[in-house]
């Protein structure tokens, strides 16, 4: 897989299982968990470490695959 280009945090959500994904500039969602020692996300665990993060940026694996964002993406 080619590099993931970066994308802008603009936003959270939740998923069914109450997971937390980053809604990114480009449309895509991304899973951001805090799962030490695999992932340390600790920010991701309130609601003023989010809000901090936007704006940031961070990867996206599905513009790195040529996913394109439907218009009943959701």
């Amino acid at each position: 897989m080619p590099d993931a280009p970066m994308q802008t945090i603009i936003g959270f959500n939740q998923d069914e299982e109450g997971h937390w994904r980053v809604e990114l500039s480009c449309g895509h969602t991304r899973h951001v968990r805090h799962a030490p020692p695999w992932q340390n996300r600790e920010w991701v665990l309130t609601e003023q470490g989010r809000e901090a993060m936007i704006g940031e940026t961070i990867e996206c694996g599905l513009c790195a695959q040529g996913s394109i964002v439907s218009e009943q993406s959701g």
